[in-house]
């Protein structure tokens, strides 16, 4: 039907470009002495034939430069569209008022070609100003509102925002699964974004062939599923993408930038990544280690040294949180339950920790 349309439109911009063109192309070449062709319908007719005749050459490819425009379109965000558009009419409005300013000078080629140049130009210009600063544009017509608003309004409109801020949950939070359980506490507010190109990369896992790879794939999925029973409102699959970037999580640090949101993993190297380009991260692993029982130096506690450890003479043991207690002097404890003195710890957001020593004559049963 689309090919159609456009062959449709070939014919009508043939006859019409028959109709002024050819004309001056007959005394060109001497032929307007020739009724037949002084005729304007036959100039329509022959204009009409002559494009109508490229359309099947060109047709398939305006049919696929449209499909192309339409998916484009479709994925852009509606408020980006809107200040887009808008930017192009003032772009063509000030080409307007400069090609009628530049039509008094009465120079033919000026006159006539420049302002379709100019409308060309500042139209691009205005849309890509207003596509890409939607946000500064956004804060200058609100800040004169907010302003002359008080402070409880202001508070009110500070607590609406914090509370409806952007949660993005990457691939690795989301096949980690405690995402659901902390959502579920109400410990995270706000709404969980989960953007295509990641949802993408999941089912990419999901259909692989490795076992594991497709346990972890399905069972993300479903943490998902979860996720939207729970918060049926308050879970946000966009489509927006940067088909610039190639990397997942590249294009995840890009989205929070352009949405003022944060990112919610537990990879310690997008953990990284996001503190050098400035996009607040909150870590799984940092939460988990911050709700963990502090435990000091000098401390006492039973423990079960169950392997030796890397380096000559060590044990180790874990605590039912599984954080690791590397016993010095404690492989020949292998196997039993015994009584360690916390000599230091270690915290990151890898993990944590514990390094202990055995308590003199301290065995248990």
């Amino acid at each position: 039907m689309l090919k159609r349309i456009i062959q449709i439109a070939f014919l009508f911009i043939g006859g019409t470009m028959g109709l002024f063109i050819l004309p001056p192309l007959y005394e060109l070449i001497h032929l307007s002495s020739n009724p037949w062709l002084n005729n304007p319908y036959t100039s329509v007719a022959i204009g009409a034939f002559i494009l109508f005749g490229f359309s099947f050459l060109f047709s398939d490819y305006f049919v696929k430069f449209i499909r192309w425009m339409e998916e484009k379109l479709l994925k852009a965000p509606v408020g980006d569209l809107l200040f887009g558009t808008l930017g192009l009419i003032v772009g063509l409005i000030v080409a307007y008022l400069v090609g009628f300013a530049i039509d008094s000078i009465k120079i033919p080629f000026i006159t006539t070609i420049l302002p379709v140049l100019l409308s060309i130009v500042l139209g691009y210009l205005g849309f890509q100003v207003g596509f890409k600063k939607r946000d500064e544009l956004i804060n200058v017509f609100t800040s004169g509102k907010s302003s002359q608003s008080g402070l409880k309004k202001k508070s009110a409109e500070e607590s609406e925002f914090l509370g409806s801020m952007y949660k993005l949950l990457d691939t690795s939070v989301i096949i980690d699964g405690r995402i659901a359980d902390i959502s579920e506490t109400g410990f995270v507010e706000g709404v969980l974004v989960v953007p295509q190109f990641v949802l993408t990369e999941l089912q990419h896992i999901a259909d692989s062939s490795d076992t594991l790879k497709r346990t972890r794939g399905r069972r993300g999925l479903d943490i998902l599923r979860k996720l939207q029973d729970e918060r049926a409102s308050q879970v946000l699959i966009t489509e927006v993408d940067f088909e610039d970037i190639q990397e997942v999580d590249l294009k995840l640090v890009r989205l929070a930038k352009k949405m003022g949101g944060q990112i919610l993993t537990n990879d310690f190297n997008l953990n990284k990544v996001c503190d050098l380009h400035n996009v607040k991260v909150l870590n799984i692993n940092d939460l988990a280690n911050a709700v963990k029982p502090v435990v000091i130096p000098g401390e006492e506690m039973n423990v079960i040294v169950i392997k030796d450890g890397k380096e000559h003479n060590q044990g180790v043991a874990y605590l039912d949180d599984g954080t690791m207690i590397v016993v010095e002097e404690g492989k020949s404890f292998i196997g039993q339950a015994i009584v360690v003195t916390v000599t230091s710890v270690l915290q990151t957001s890898a993990g944590r920790m514990i390094f202990a020593k055995p308590k003199q004559n301290g065995r248990t049963a």
